[in-house]
């Protein structure tokens, strides 16, 4: 019944949004969580990333995935 009248009210599209938003978020999260408990070569890198994703909304988790691994120290042990 709620399902329906959602859909009715042009409500597809706000599920689709609902469920990339969650997906953001997870991943905005992730890439947190990510950040402070790494290891980067520079200390100044762990405070640079976090405020890329704070004010870089859109992208700052993208550039992070795609950038960040390089900036990190690696611990073989």
């Amino acid at each position: 019944m709620t399902l329906s009248f959602i859909q009715n009210m042009g409500g597809g599209f706000m599920i689709i949004f609902l469920l990339f938003g969650i997906l953001y978020a997870i991943l905005w999260v992730y890439c947190l969580v990510d950040i402070l408990r790494s290891e980067f070569k520079d200390p100044n890198m762990k405070i640079i990333w976090i405020v890329i994703l704070l004010f870089a909304q859109g992208i700052g988790p993208l550039v992070y995935l795609a950038m960040g691994k390089s900036t990190k120290t690696t611990n073989y042990s």
